[in-house]
């Protein structure tokens, strides 16, 4: 099975939602992050059932959560790009492909 690797803005896109959520409500983190590891585990089983929506970047809309999972899989690895509110601009992820 292919492990995940997130570039560093995908990886601070994802701690600064756990704070935000941390900063809402007691606990709502913890869910948080457990949409994104159920998220994540989908995208190594399957990862080529989620549409490209940029070049060769797929994408998986997170459950519960305005977010969304940008990705590229290669042979050995899951390459996550942005894990990103759904209200950002397109031209931030985009970027980075």
């Amino acid at each position: 099975m292919r492990e995940e690797r997130f570039l560093p803005e995908a990886d601070a896109e994802v701690m600064e939602a756990v704070n935000w959520y941390r900063n809402q409500s007691a606990g709502l983190e913890f869910s948080f992050t457990l949409c994104i590891d159920e998220a994540l585990a989908k995208i190594r089983r399957f990862p080529e059932m989620y549409p490209k929506v940029y070049r060769h970047l797929r994408r998986l809309i997170v459950k519960r959560f305005p977010y969304a999972i940008y990705f590229h899989e290669t042979e050995n690895e899951i390459v996550i790009y942005a894990v990103m509110h759904s209200s950002r601009h397109p031209r931030r992820w985009k970027r980075r492909a």
